[in-house]
């Protein structure tokens, strides 16, 4: 049996002195940019290069994460970043990014590449196109089966990586656009602001609806093993060191009791079991891993790290500050632990360290922050007690590891030019989730129309009574969707083939697992939003895939895509000009029993339950009185998004009409088009340094 590689994450020194005492076999980390937790204490270069020499020394492997998107005025940075990873060595680098998948493999191909779960891989065809193109392991998204993981591993060579414990995303893994919509602070730049942690208004009531439980496959860790997964992941670089001291103890118990017979397996389960007891963690679960879906969700409770000590019933001012009364406390209570508070109405989190605890009558009395009050909800986060003192890995002297990125030009690339024999007309194109859709779009008909490929629309298109369309299916572009799970495969297989048959030649693609459908067909692609098309590299790179449009995602901003594409090539461009985009897009049926919520803003959104579910906007996004200044840039196609819930005419023609008289619609969001992405810049500390 292979016993899978132990690999933990560190967000600060302290954090990676826990995780080697502990035994992890490599552990994953961040510099100072494009990583997707740029709000931990992420490493210096120089921490990073004595971090690479001494975790060598002693046999164990580092992994850099360089698990975001880039813009194109980033190209410079990342090749001058690149470079520098060259010549220190780390054993992988975790990319998100096919941008700069591509710059690697055609400038640094000696820096093996491991495939981000933020890549949102979770079919073999997905995997075995990323082997395909240099990369070394894939980390599978983290809402697969173990049947889906063992059909994974049969089908393919690449090293396969899968998360066993920490924080879950709502959204699928890279799919989240949430963040990013209420204020450019995007999931897929490391700055993600946990809107599905907040609490939410659904008419009279309240609650936590999208806040998941953390995900813990400990007891499944003989299965994992058994199934040939090369390496199994614990979430968390925001986490504190004892926090990641704690799960990589419990992992090392079980994983090194593999081999020594199911007696000694279940020994140890259930001694980790305890460790990780009180890990002042949120609620577990298996998640989609066993045959039956585990519970995710407790609305009625925040989902928030720590354990519960209840709700603030009495405040008063002491000798020693202000105190409050503690409505329920699991545990005694100390000078010296650590607490977080939430605000009743959920609109501000703060942690505190208890300067003064007392129980008076059952009950505790502790100190709290100025701003807190009655009915607001109380965590305890950390003990004193805990606290578990690790010999420092990296030395106080750093003035060794001298090697900083260097001002290196990235090399300038040339798109493809669009193939004349696949030219699609210009102008407006719909795009709709139902085929009741099409029978609305006959009022003012676009110039095509992009449907969703569901399983659903498939059989109806597939139909007898698919003849009697008001739409050919030359005039039809079909939409796959951007999660694609090794369950899906053998139906989406049979149905592509069957479209193809029925004269259905145009295709968007949303994943990579998408694109070795179509390997020896006419059929024309273009690349969709979700593929991060957001510099010339990852747009060069899927246009070697085969692509001859792409959609520019819906995070990008003007400049970026002036900068991206030159003039000539921006008529193989579409641009979405309207658009309810799909803030949290879940890979299964969420059934709750309302659609309309708000957040303590007063911001609305809906959530849309059929096959999968949505979170929507219920303000749009619009550009369409920008369409005669897209158009004087190059840009000739553009889209009318209206995915999601079935369309009215009335809301269809008013849009439409706004669009072609470049009318501006009122009550609506710009999203990211004029500012852009919030920049957050890290400052590395200040050391001698030398150039590579």
């Amino acid at each position: 049996m292979l016993i899978p590689e132990l690999l933990a994450p560190v967000g600060s020194p302290q954090a990676l002195d826990a995780a080697l005492a502990e035994g992890a076999d490599a552990v994953y980390l961040g510099l100072k940019t494009f990583n997707a937790r740029l709000r931990s204490a992420n490493f210096t270069y120089a921490q990073c290069e004595a971090a690479l020499k001494i975790l060598h020394r002693r046999g164990r492997k580092i992994y850099l994460t360089l698990n975001t998107v880039f813009e194109q005025r980033e190209a410079d940075q990342v090749y001058q970043l690149l470079k520098y990873l060259s010549s220190i060595g780390p054993d992988a680098l975790i990319v998100q990014d096919l941008g700069i998948l591509a710059m690697v493999r055609d400038y640094f191909p000696q820096l093996k590449i491991h495939a981000s779960t933020q890549m949102n891989i979770a079919s073999a065809r997905g995997a075995n196109i990323l082997s395909k193109y240099g990369v070394s392991r894939v980390v599978l998204a983290r809402e697969l089966s173990l049947t889906a993981i063992q059909s994974i591993r049969s089908s393919v060579t690449v090293e396969l990586e899968c998360f066993v414990h920490g924080a879950l995303c709502m959204s699928v893994s890279g799919l989240c656009l949430f963040s990013s919509y209420l204020g450019g602070k995007s999931a897929n730049r490391g700055l993600c602001t946990q809107a599905c942690r907040r609490r939410y208004q659904q008419g009279n009531r309240a609650g936590y609806y999208f806040s998941p439980f953390d995900l813990q496959l400990l007891a499944h860790i003989p299965a994992l093993a058994e199934s040939g997964i090369n390496a199994v992941k614990i979430e968390g670089r925001m986490k504190s060191a004892d926090y990641v001291g704690a799960v990589v103890r419990a992992y090392r118990l079980v994983l090194d009791s593999l081999d020594r017979g199911v007696e000694a397996v279940s020994a140890a389960l259930q001694k980790a079991q305890g460790i990780l007891h009180y890990d002042f963690a949120r609620h577990k679960t298996t998640h989609f891993f066993e045959s039956k879906p585990a519970a995710l969700l407790e609305p009625a409770q925040s989902g928030a790290t720590g354990i519960p000590l209840g709700t603030l019933s009495a405040v008063r001012e002491g000798q020693n500050g202000r105190q409050g009364l503690l409505s329920a406390a699991v545990c005694a209570l100390n000078k010296g632990d650590s607490i977080r508070l939430h605000r009743a109405n959920d609109s501000e989190r703060q942690s505190h360290k208890i300067r003064f605890a007392v129980m008076d009558k059952g009950k505790w009395w502790v100190s709290i922050p100025e701003g807190f009050g009655v009915g607001d909800y109380v965590y305890l986060i950390q003990t004193k007690a805990t606290g578990t003192r690790y010999e420092p890995v990296l030395p106080k002297n750093l003035r060794a590891y001298r090697k900083v990125p260097g001002i290196d030009k990235a090399p300038v690339i040339s798109l493809a030019k669009q193939a004349k024999k696949h030219s699609l007309p210009h102008g407006l194109y719909a795009a709709v989730s139902h085929i009741s859709d099409l029978y609305v779009l006959q009022s003012i008909r676009p110039v095509k129309v992009m449907l969703s490929l569901t399983e659903n629309t498939v059989r109806l298109l597939c139909a007898e009574s698919a003849k009697t369309l008001p739409f050919k299916p030359a005039e039809l572009i079909l939409v796959l969707d951007p999660y694609f799970s090794q369950e899906q495969e053998p139906l989406l297989a049979s149905s592509i083939q069957a479209l193809l048959e029925k004269g259905y030649t145009c295709f968007v693609l949303n994943n990579l697992g998408q694109f070795s459908y179509f390997r020896g067909s006419s059929a024309l692609l273009i690349g969709g939003p979700y593929l991060y098309t957001f510099n010339r590299f990852a747009l060069s790179f899927v246009q070697r895939l085969g692509l001859s449009y792409t959609i520019t995602p819906f995070e990008n901003n003007r400049q970026n895509v002036e900068r991206t594409v030159e003039q000539a090539g921006r008529s193989s461009v579409f641009i979405t000009v309207f658009a309810y985009p799909a803030l949290f897009r879940m890979g299964h049926r969420l059934d709750y029993d309302f659609t309309d919520f708000a957040d303590s803003r007063g911001q609305t959104f809906k959530l849309v339950s059929s096959e999968s579910s949505l979170v929507l906007p219920q303000q749009p996004f619009s550009l369409v009185d920008k369409i005669p200044f897209l158009k004087e840039a190059g840009f000739t196609r553009f889209i009318i998004d209206l995915t999601g819930e079935p369309i009215k005419k009335l809301t269809y023609k008013t849009i439409m009409h706004a669009a072609l008289n470049a009318v501006p619609l009122p009550g609506i969001s710009r999203f990211n088009w004029k500012d852009g992405f919030y920049r957050q810049t890290c400052e590395d500390h200040v050391e001698v340094h030398v150039e590579v």
